[in-house]
């Protein structure tokens, strides 16, 4: 894939690995729609990157809406071009803290940002790809969507929902010449770990040490975009954090007793 004039949407575009993709891709001459809740962060990228992109247009979103709101942001994001090329589902948001001291109220906030969030968004446009025969929808997911540890069980069961149904949809859709690309990054050096929600849904306001030495949000970028370029299904992004994902799937006790002895955060 080209992404010269390429109509892309991208959520969690503020920060992160979603503003260094929106970096990245208005370098490459994209056409971009940038979403997140912080209006103000979302122009300001686009003031410094606006010379590069084919165009870029600002739209607004809160993953946590309801469904027919998300659903209404997926008409205006087509609206915009007629079309979306790519819909990269990058906005999310970590948590921290045991099942006995997760509210479930909590629980349910990150299940709707991280999974039903970016369900809603590809239902919005997929109907417009089907049509086009043409579409490309990229998932950044998690090592924590293969496997969970300590303190993440929320996180970690949003992202092995993503698997299970994006998975799903890459074989419904082959057909219709629409590619599905899961993103599998380990530490990345992103603000997640700081703004994850703590139990009772404070932020927990700590960089964890693997974050905090993590890959550069512009090294992923890159990384991801290639993955997008090469049309994989799925890509391991990281460091030696990564090998949790072969040792739960090759040794799965050895990884269950590395996991319980590790130092939580």
């Amino acid at each position: 894939m080209d992404f010269k004039d390429k109509v892309i949407w991208i959520t969690g575009a503020s920060s992160g690995i979603g503003e260094a993709l929106s970096r990245e891709l208005a370098r490459l001459g994209a056409r971009l729609i940038l979403s997140s809740r912080n209006t103000n962060k979302l122009e300001t990228l686009k003031n410094q990157i606006e010379k590069d992109a084919s165009s870029i247009h600002i739209l607004p979103l809160d993953l946590s809406a309801a469904p027919d709101e998300l659903s209404k942001k997926g008409e205006e994001a087509l609206a915009v071009h007629g079309y979306i090329d790519v819909l990269i589902n990058n906005g999310g948001i970590s948590q921290r803290s045991s099942v006995v001291e997760l509210d479930l109220d909590v629980l349910d906030r990150i299940m709707k940002v991280n999974f039903l969030g970016a369900v809603a968004l590809t239902k919005a446009v997929l109907p417009s790809m089907i049509e086009r025969k043409y579409g490309h929808i990229v998932v950044v997911s998690s090592v924590m969507g293969k496997f969970g540890t300590q303190l993440r069980s929320g996180y970690a069961a949003s992202k092995h929902a993503l698997h299970g149904f994006f998975d799903s949809l890459r074989s419904e859709v082959y057909r219709d010449n629409i590619k599905v690309t899961l993103i599998t990054p380990g530490y990345v050096k992103t603000n997640v770990t700081l703004n994850a929600l703590r139990g009772d849904g404070s932020k927990f306001g700590k960089m964890e040490p693997g974050q905090e030495h993590g890959t550069s949000p512009s090294d992923c970028a890159k990384k991801i975009l290639k993955a997008v370029k090469r049309e994989d299904e799925e890509t391991l992004i990281g460091g030696k954090e990564i090998m949790g994902v072969y040792l739960k799937r090759f040794f799965p006790k050895l990884f269950s007793r590395i996991i319980r002895r590790m130092e939580v955060h």
